[in-house]
């Protein structure tokens, strides 16, 4: 759930997505971008914090990866969800035509958005207790299933162990702007597609795949 906000129109700054500005004749700065800026270096802090009590026996690298795991495109997208936050945001009609609600870049920018939103509005303490009650429940699943771990190190684990040919990732799908750049990678095992991937980068992309494909070739969720 959404805290209530001192200042609600840093909320509402926040569920605005750039799509909507020359819809409702907004300047560049009403969109949630900044926000979003804001919002990723303060989940960053956060979630370094808490893994870093967490896991005081883990070093650096380990910590990395599960913070990794944690504010991922798709743990993002999938929080947004959870809290109603897709049928808030306010975009475009032809965003919301091409699937702008579901589309996961979109859904962790706004949630990133929030973030950033809730600091400004209440302090760091506000956020931490926010994700201590949405985002960090998630940690004990992360750890059980190993999604912390680099996806395509063990995706290309488990094609050696079931005799499969390495995995082949391709750019299908690359737009936006040179600062705001999203990608799409298709994933093919042994000629087969296993999975794609959204993210910010290729990389991101390429991690977001292998663990699609992972769930399909171990048929774990």
């Amino acid at each position: 759930m959404i805290p209530k906000y001192n200042q609600p129109q840093l909320f509402e700054t926040a569920l605005t997505h750039r799509s909507a500005l020359n819809e409702k004749s907004l300047p560049a700065t009403a969109s949630n971008e900044r926000l979003e800026y804001l919002g990723d270096a303060v989940l960053e802090l956060a979630t370094s914090q808490f893994l870093y009590h967490q896991l005081p026996d883990e070093p650096e690298g380990v910590l990395t990866a599960f913070r990794s795991a944690l504010v991922k495109t798709q743990t993002l997208a999938d929080l947004a969800l959870e809290l109603g936050i897709d049928q808030q945001i306010i975009m475009s009609k032809g965003e919301v035509r091409t699937g702008g609600r579901t589309n996961p870049s979109i859904l962790a920018d706004t949630m990133e958005a929030i973030i950033g939103s809730l600091y400004l509005d209440q302090d760091f303490p506000a956020v931490v207790a926010f994700l201590e009650k949405n985002l960090f429940p998630k940690f004990k699943q992360v750890q059980a299933d190993g999604s912390w771990k680099d996806a395509k190190s063990l995706l290309q684990e488990t094609v050696q162990a079931q005799g499969l040919p390495t995995p082949k990732y391709k750019v299908i799908k690359e737009s936006g702007p040179d600062h705001d750049k999203e990608f799409v990678i298709e994933i093919r095992v042994n000629h087969q597609v296993r999975g794609r991937g959204v993210g910010k980068n290729k990389q991101q992309a390429q991690q977001e795949a292998a663990v699609q494909a992972l769930k399909q070739l171990t048929g774990k969720d």
